[in-house]
């Protein structure tokens, strides 16, 4: 519930709205797990709260440690025991979480792990919360930055992802702000539109992988429903509304999307608009036949988009030595 739900269904007992102000700290400040934490209400309230309503968590079924980054990958189970990974990176400037949006994914990218065991459910905008809360209580440190970048297609969950992004960005829970999140799509079109019309200010990035119909058809299947064209007008409108700076995800594949020509097709049509091309030697999936671009290759490559005025940068990998790197994440244990 956000806290005007929590207000409305407090005041239907006949309890005072701030109440439910009270509730909704322990929540979201103070990530409690029972009723029974919730110290500064009434016994006959906690009693009341604990027969109607529950808190939905997640528990942790593994948790991994990259000997190289200090990067963790959790395998959450859920309510229902259903399973999703997260991973929670330090940087510079603090803690960053990637967390999944669904159970599995739909969407079929052939060089992604994520979809390989099919698709179950959506999370609940709970469950997208609770793997925040639960590696922040498990690390004891505060993440302040977020990339729905894990299992699942966010756009594909619309509704759920909206309210967990206004969930989390609210002053009174955990106040991440907006331009700290990033949400990745593969390219669903009517969900760029709706969000557009949201006028969010987070950060959106687009799986392109891609600089042509050709190999983007026989990579990502969501180009049979939206080609390169439609998409990068959708982005275009996107832009034009939010005048936010959208960033282009370009996975390195070994031969199949790395030639110098490659290059050439996506600076043109990417040339004049307010992006950021974001290169990622593709990482290893066991059952996919694809190898990362070589420095080589991925050196000459920007070096074309920033010679038609592209800005590009290459993705540091985090913790391949746990499988937590980018296209890596499952719904379960592999």
């Amino acid at each position: 519930m956000t806290l005007e739900e929590l207000k409305a269904s407090i005041a239907e007992i006949g309890e005072k709205p701030f109440k439910a102000g009270q509730i909704y700290s322990w929540l979201h400040k103070h990530n409690v797990d029972s009723f029974d934490e919730m110290t500064n209400i009434s016994k006959d309230l906690r009693s009341y709260l604990e027969k109607n309503y529950y808190i939905l968590t997640c528990s942790i079924e593994k948790k991994l440690i990259s000997v190289y980054d200090g990067t963790v990958k959790y395998l959450f189970r859920l309510h229902d025991g259903e399973l999703i990974e997260s991973v929670v990176m330090k940087y510079k400037y603090g803690y960053t979480i990637c967390v999944s949006s669904q159970v599995g994914c739909r969407m079929g990218c052939n060089f992604c792990a994520s979809g390989i065991a099919g698709f179950i459910r959506n999370l609940s905008p709970s469950e997208i919360l609770s793997q925040i809360y639960t590696a922040q209580k498990d690390l004891s440190v505060r993440i302040s930055h977020i990339v729905m970048m894990g299992v699942g297609e966010p756009l594909d969950n619309y509704d759920n992802v909206i309210k967990f992004l206004k969930m989390i960005s609210d002053e009174n829970g955990q106040n991440i702000g907006m331009r700290n999140i990033s949400l990745s799509t593969c390219g669903v079109v009517s969900g760029i539109y709706k969000l557009m019309e949201e006028k969010l200010q987070l950060t959106l990035s687009i799986s392109l992988h891609a600089p042509n119909d050709e190999i983007r058809s026989k990579t990502m299947p969501v180009n049979n429903k939206w080609n390169i064209d439609t998409l990068i007008n959708a982005c275009k409108e996107y832009i034009k509304v939010t005048n936010r700076r959208i960033s282009f995800e370009y996975a390195m594949i070994n031969g199949v999307n790395d030639s110098d020509e490659c290059a050439k097709e996506l600076a043109k049509r990417l040339k004049g608009m307010l992006c950021h091309v974001n290169l990622i030697p593709v990482n290893s999936v066991k059952e996919r036949k694809y190898t990362k671009s070589n420095r080589e290759r991925i050196l000459s490559f920007i070096n074309i988009l920033e010679k038609y005025g592209i800005n590009a940068t290459v993705r540091r990998t985090l913790g391949s030595d746990i499988n937590a790197s980018c296209g890596q994440l499952r719904r379960g244990e592999k």
